[in-house]
């Protein structure tokens, strides 16, 4: 029988192992093997480490979950944001139609008060509103960014000619000043389609501020990314697709659009708040959303011409705004920070 001291010797002399020999596993605390992690793995144990970022991604969260379940909270509530509930019950506006009840309203029945003049609930149009500004700023993100990856991607890769007449047509797309512009086509825009003695209706509201913001909102991301491009293609890894007789649509879906998620995941997160000002902007201005349809910037456009008198029905949308906007800038910075791994926080 083999002692453990004779084991220990017989192991110091045994030879190195050869070059076909399986490489020892590698092994951690508890004697568990330790295992690669994916680049996207890594990410997330980043972003989970920054508590700003965790906090911020659970108040975004919480905003779309209102959103969607909306007509939920409000037929649990007993409101609709349309019903004008101070002009139908006596008692509720007095005679300037200004709520009765201290804080413009807000008692048990009604959680956030009533509007001034015309006694709608405010709780649920600020739900339908957020809901409203949310959906609209979701659609623009998605058409914005997708045809930034298409106009950018082609543009970057294709070089030559391509590249230049692609590049003119973003500068000069550049060349407007968004909000003067959304608000100027607009109206043009209406007026395309319903001639100008009609009452425009509320969905061709909602594409007409898609579409203008649309237009005018994807040549950033569209030139961020061509620079990311040519500066990709130029790579070994690209080359040698090139060599094997890769079609330019496996290569860019395989070896370039990998290694453009990190831009366009946070270019992606910090358009959308801007987005959502920006339809608040028009409706504030009364180029957008008007009545009845809730909407965020319509009720700051009621809140201004009444805080004087009342400034509570200003108070819970402004608060939501800040919140919402605030949150979602600083989850912009967090996933920033998670994709870049020289970032120490």
């Amino acid at each position: 029988m083999t002692s453990p001291s004779q084991a220990a010797a017989a192991g110091a002399n045994a030879p190195p192992p050869g070059p076909d020999a399986a490489p020892a596993a590698e092994v951690g605390k508890g004697g568990a093997p330790l295992v690669g992690r994916s680049p996207g793995q890594l990410m997330w144990r980043r972003f989970k480490r920054d508590k700003t970022g965790v906090i911020s991604a659970y108040i975004v969260i919480f905003f779309f979950v209102i959103a969607l379940l909306a007509p939920v909270i409000a037929w649990l509530y007993g409101k609709n944001p349309y019903t004008t509930y101070g002009l139908d019950r006596p008692g509720l506006l007095n005679e300037f139609y200004y709520p009765i009840k201290p804080n413009g309203g807000i008692d048990g029945e009604f959680w956030f008060g009533l509007q001034p003049q015309l006694g709608r609930d405010v709780f649920t149009q600020l739900l339908y509103g957020i809901r409203t500004s949310l959906l609209i700023a979701v659609a623009v993100t998605l058409l914005c960014t997708l045809t930034g990856i298409l106009v950018g991607v082609t543009a970057g890769y294709m070089g030559g000619r391509t590249d230049y007449f692609l590049g003119r047509f973003i500068d000069l797309l550049l060349a407007f000043p968004a909000q003067l512009s959304f608000v100027a086509f607009t109206p043009v825009v209406y007026s395309l389609f319903v001639s100008p003695e009609k009452e425009t209706p509320t969905y061709l509201r909602v594409i007409t501020l898609i579409l203008v913001q649309w237009a005018l909102g994807w040549m950033g991301l569209a030139r961020l990314l061509r620079g990311q491009v040519l500066s990709l293609r130029e790579r070994e890894f690209v080359e040698a697709a090139k060599v094997t007789g890769a079609s330019p649509w496996r290569i860019i879906s395989k070896e370039l659009l990998p290694n453009l998620w990190t831009p366009i995941l946070v270019q992606s997160t910090l358009m959308l708040p801007t987005f959502v000002t920006a339809e608040a902007g028009l409706s504030f201005l009364g180029v957008g959303l008007v009545e009845p349809t809730p909407d965020w910037g319509r009720m700051f456009a009621t809140g201004a011409r009444h805080y004087q008198n009342d400034i509570t029905y200003m108070f819970f949308p402004g608060v939501a705004m800040v919140i919402f906007v605030v949150a979602f800038n600083l989850l912009g910075d967090s996933v920033r920070d998670a994709f870049d791994p020289k970032t120490k926080r």
